[in-house]
């Protein structure tokens, strides 16, 4: 299954993305007997689904396959936020691909470096990325992302991914000069706005292996980052449980697991972002994201 959240009346309202087409959350939920809350976000449908949406699904399916005209619209059609636009934690994880640690000259971390954003950073999947005003370095890091399905705390390796939602698609725009101006990244990782998420949430049963999966990141039209997530120092079911043993994770939390090499800082000379490039990050059986800088 597909989560999206798509915008009506300048408000998200969560989605499932069928065939190319978005049908509102609710209707379906109603017209399958389910309750469905007047505010419901695709947060709560975790937190309510909770290990169930495998079969909420082809309850779902069928019923939008059958009456196809009640599709808010096709997908490319309309504007989509971040799936999940209310997480009570937007974690990240630095230094997590071989490669990329190669090229920051650092040692292989002995444990995940993590950071955190806040769900004020998230965007959705075509939205623009308005920060050329606040720095001059503006770097892009596509990201495979894990969305949390059910509460999650001091779980085995072997046993995280049972906890895991879905994947999606993650750009960590980053101000380089912000971010290592101290010894936080916060300031340079954390801007409003900045971080684009998306298009969907892919159930985990729709992805053949989270951890083959190809991940390419393009400038305008030009691959800057191309690799794949077997190259990852540690695994999501590593990074979730490393986590979990010292915070509780929530459904709908989201856990970005780390770039590939070939960021911006790194080349010779230095790539930055400028007003006007448009970046994509695509992600096999995940999805694509395509923003606009500005």
């Amino acid at each position: 299954m597909k989560l999206v959240n798509y915008e009506s009346q300048g408000k998200l309202q969560p989605g499932i993305l069928i065939d190319e087409h978005v049908f509102d959350t609710k209707r379906l939920l109603t017209a399958i007997g389910e309750d469905a809350p007047a505010q419901l976000t695709n947060r709560q449908l975790l937190t309510q689904w909770q290990g169930k949406l495998a079969a909420l699904e082809e309850r779902v399916v069928k019923s939008a396959r059958a009456n196809p005209e009640t599709a808010v619209g096709q997908i490319s059609k309309l504007r989509l936020g971040p799936p999940i636009h209310d997480s009570s934690k937007v974690l990240c994880v630095g230094l997590n691909y071989r490669d990329h640690v190669a090229e920051t000259g650092r040692k292989l971390p002995s444990a995940p470096d993590i950071f955190c954003k806040f769900n004020t950073s998230l965007i959705g999947a075509t939205d623009d990325i308005a920060c050329t005003s606040l720095t001059p370095n503006l770097d892009f890091e596509g990201e495979l992302a894990v969305v949390i399905g059910k509460p999650c705390r001091n779980v085995k390796p072997e046993e995280a991914l049972d906890y895991v939602a879905g994947l999606t698609v993650l750009n960590d725009t980053s101000a380089r000069d912000l971010q290592l101006r101290g010894t936080q990244w916060t300031p340079g990782k954390a801007i409003d706005g900045s971080t684009p998420c998306g298009p969907a949430l892919v159930t985990l049963n729709e992805i053949s292996n989270p951890q083959e999966l190809d991940i390419q990141t393009r400038v305008n039209g030009e691959v800057m980052q191309s690799s794949n997530t077997s190259y990852q120092i540690f695994s999501i079911a590593d990074v979730v449980s490393f986590i979990s043993s010292f915070l509780e994770l929530s459904p709908g939390d989201i856990i970005a697991t780390g770039t590939p090499e070939g960021i911006g800082s790194k080349r010779t000379p230095p790539f930055w972002l400028k007003a006007g490039d448009v970046v994509e990050v695509e992600i096999s059986e995940v999805g694509r994201l395509l923003n606009v800088v500005r």
